[in-house]
């Protein structure tokens, strides 16, 4: 179930927070009824962020060995060309 919460409640109740978040659960935190930010615990954050670091560390391998380079517009424009079919 999804866990919306006001920003106070991160200072007014952090243990149930912390007990929400350390289930696997993200919390989304709103500020006057605007959602401003989520909190995960770290694990659920590594699992989110391992694979783009170790993505772009490859990236940068090829990079280095390859003196091609493309444009704004070209990668761009391949990627939608590539999305839109």
């Amino acid at each position: 179930m999804i866990q919306i919460k006001p920003v106070s409640d991160l200072r007014n109740k952090f243990p149930d927070i912390e007990k929400i978040v350390n289930a696997g659960e993200p919390v989304y935190l709103t500020k006057n009824g605007y959602g401003v930010m989520v909190v995960l615990s770290l694990e659920e954050y590594s699992k989110l962020t391992d694979g783009v670091e170790t993505a772009l560390d490859e990236t940068d391998l090829v990079a280095e060995s390859d003196s091609r380079r493309y444009t704004h517009d070209e990668v761009f424009g391949e990627l939608r060309r590539r999305i839109n079919g």
